[in-house]
């Protein structure tokens, strides 16, 4: 029972950064009310006469000190209450929640299309260094980091919904409507995977108690297996946590273009329609959600390497 403590105070540590970060992105999101100036006349409709916006003023507390303003703020967003949208005349945290699932579920799956392209080719390219494997895989990451987002999705329409006709060019009928939005957020988060796992499992190859295992006569891939990936995998699921933000952002653009009803369509809709209460919500969201996730990486970390949690 002992043995786990030094376990739980790490994670309590990071428990603690986690909601550290969580009250800066409050005191962003606070900010964006007075990115347009008056908050008041920036939630009335235009053309609203300056005694109403005053009325509105003194009653939704714009007129206190901002540190009132920014407390009262902060405890209507731990309940999720941002405010009613401008567009939509409705609570802007649900509509926030009722695109989560679709984005999220693109998300998800643009991970494990990642993961799926990544692992395999980051591993032959370090099995077997300089042979055709490796020229390969690192051709595929080259060209995957450079290639778009947004032009490789215009080429995946025409190639797999208008020449093949195997998939639909946008919306969201059937699951294979996530297909092509998947591979279009998996290409950069896969090669940039693949790349560091060829570079650090290179490195562990070269260890001594590699070479021990092979001298013992272990098979190669049994070597691979239990002693190189497990000591490669730090550093990849680092980067795979960075690379969330980036899935969510290529989700962005994805739903943009194959006019996928998820969240980040929802966001480009907001800040084109200056909907404050909206972005609040959306930023708050997107932020909480990204650092759950590295708070649970936290916890694989501690699985994988328990010398993480020494201080």
């Amino acid at each position: 029972m002992f043995a786990a403590l030094p376990a739980m105070g790490y994670l309590a540590g990071r428990v603690a950064q986690g909601l550290l970060v969580v009250l800066g992105v409050s005191l962003i999101v606070f900010a964006l009310s007075y990115l347009g100036g008056d908050p008041a006349a920036a939630l009335l409709p235009q053309g609203t006469d300056p005694a109403d916006v005053e009325a509105f003023r003194r009653a939704a507390g714009f007129d206190q000190p901002l540190p009132v303003q920014y407390a009262r703020f902060l405890s209507r967003a731990l309940t999720g209450d941002f405010g009613e949208s401008l567009r939509y005349r409705e609570p802007a945290m649900p509509l926030v929640l009722a695109r989560l699932p679709l984005t999220f579920a693109l998300a998800g799956l643009g991970l494990g299309v990642a993961l799926a392209l990544a692992l395999p080719l980051g591993i032959a390219a370090a099995a077997w260094p300089g042979r055709w494997p490796d020229r390969l895989a690192q051709a595929a990451f080259v060209l995957a980091q450079a290639t778009p987002n947004f032009w490789f999705a215009t080429l995946a329409i025409l190639v797999f919904a208008v020449a093949l006709r195997w998939l639909p060019p946008s919306g969201i009928d059937d699951a294979r409507g996530l297909v092509l939005p998947a591979l279009t957020i998996a290409l950069l988060p896969a090669a940039t995977t693949g790349r560091l796992l060829r570079s650090r499992l290179r490195e562990v190859l070269a260890q001594d108690y590699i070479r021990t295992a092979h001298a013992k006569g272990l098979p190669p891939a049994r070597v691979l297996r239990e002693h190189a990936l497990r000591n490669a995998a730090l550093p990849v699921v680092t980067v795979l946590a960075l690379q969330l933000g980036n899935l969510l952002g290529g989700a962005l653009i994805a739903e943009a273009v194959f006019a996928l009803p998820g969240l980040g369509r929802l966001a480009l809709q907001s800040i084109s329609a200056r909907d404050v209460p909206l972005i609040q919500a959306f930023v708050f969201v997107s932020a909480s959600f990204v650092v759950a996730v590295n708070m649970a990486l936290d916890v694989v970390y501690v699985w994988i390497d328990p010398r993480v949690r020494r201080p």
